[in-house]
């Protein structure tokens, strides 16, 4: 009997299938999906071709592409300008006491401190022309300052390594100034695994192909599985279309968000740097504006009487467009990117002399903030300054 069973269990097992039955098995099967159908070669299809699939290879240079990355890269069409238009022909001495310090007639009144001309305690620098010995110096007005232990910026009359690119075909994607150094990861988290894999400089120029906030961070995608803290860059966002209102194709666009600068002649970007625009609540104001007036130095001077006293000699290469709120090289600053003028559009003098050399009086100086932090009211703005 055990005979029989086994037999007939045999038979079974290599009897042909039913292929109605097979047929109704497969059709109970969910197809995966593009099952049978032929995958593309590798390739950018920005339109979904009909004979192939485009995934794999095909899939990330397609994604890549619609965020303008091309690969391999293109390389932005930039160039640093000389690095000579940085020279300042003037030697600076910053007034640190917390009294203030004097001018004086003579060598010996400055010994003394008798019979000066008081400058109260802030934000000062004054220009000399000879340090007379450890503690004296001549003014090129021919006065005398007591330095008093003040610390003398020696390094402003080297050549300054200013950021600045001149652009010669207008990016077709943003880019980014590095205003601290910043590393590169291959995903935008800092899960332990994700190392960083090297380190930008800063003020190195990158592209921008993406931002994305991920649990609340800024990443900006700067090269293919490379991202990078949006926090550390500078953005510039490329827009050839003038603002309402300019009337010579020529303007400086001044992003109060990014703390960037870009200019543009004839509808093209031909400059692009990073600035520092007004701390609260001396913001840098809104709008649309002509540059009035154009001076290749200039004395700064405000908030008299208050602890917000500044007095800076020979400000180098200003182009005043809002009242008292100009554009102009700020030697005295060792980073930008950053909000801290009195209003005034700081930049550092290699770009200020390059867009010195650029502007005209009359042209246009649009200033905007995207996020929509600055405030827009005019009540709220006096003349401004520096």
């Amino acid at each position: 009997m055990k005979r029989i069973l086994y037999l007939l269990i045999i038979i079974v097992a290599i009897a042909p299938l039913d292929p109605i039955m097979l047929s109704v098995a497969r059709a109970s099967q969910p197809l995966e999906e593009n099952s049978g159908a032929v995958l593309c070669a590798p390739g950018v299809y920005l339109q979904t071709p009909d004979d192939c699939v485009p995934l794999g290879p095909s899939q990330y240079l397609t994604e890549s592409a619609r965020l303008g990355m091309e690969l391999p890269l293109r390389p932005l069409q930039i160039s640093h300008p000389d690095l000579a238009l940085g020279d300042l022909p003037y030697k600076y001495y910053k007034i640190t006491s917390s009294t203030g310090t004097g001018i004086y007639p003579s060598l010996d009144a400055a010994i003394s401190k008798s019979g000066g001309q008081p400058i109260p305690p802030g934000f000062v620098y004054l220009v000399y022309s000879q340090r007379i010995d450890e503690h004296n110096f001549l003014l090129p007005s021919g006065g005398y300052i007591p330095g008093d232990g003040e610390t003398m910026a020696s390094n402003f009359n080297e050549p300054y390594k200013f950021p600045g690119v001149e652009v010669h075909v207008t990016p077709r994607n943003a880019f980014g100034f590095v205003f601290q150094p910043t590393d590169i990861r291959r995903e935008p988290n800092f899960l332990p695994y994700n190392v960083p894999i090297r380190q930008l400089k800063r003020y190195d120029v990158v592209q921008v192909f993406s931002t994305q906030r991920i649990e609340g961070y800024d990443w900006c995608l700067i090269g293919p599985d490379e991202w990078v803290l949006g926090r550390d860059l500078a953005v510039v966002t490329p827009n050839t279309t003038p603002p309402s209102g300019v009337t010579n194709g020529r303007w400086v666009d001044v992003d109060l968000g990014e703390q960037t600068l870009a200019v543009y002649d004839k509808g093209e970007m031909v400059y692009a740097t990073v600035v520092a625009t007004g701390a609260k609540p001396l913001y840098t104001r809104p709008g649309l504006f002509q540059i009035y007036k154009k001076l290749e130095t200039e004395t700064m001077r405000g908030g008299a009487g208050t602890p917000e006293f500044y007095y800076l000699e020979k400000v180098p290469w200003t182009m005043y467009f809002d009242k008292a709120r100009a554009l102009h090289g700020a030697y005295w600053r060792a980073n930008m990117g950053y909000v801290q003028s009195h209003g005034c559009v700081n930049i550092f003098p290699g770009d200020a002399h390059w867009l010195f050399n650029w502007a005209n009086e009359g042209d246009w100086v649009y200033v905007h903030d995207p996020s929509g932090e600055t405030p827009t009211d005019p009540a709220l703005y006096g003349d401004g300054g520096a």
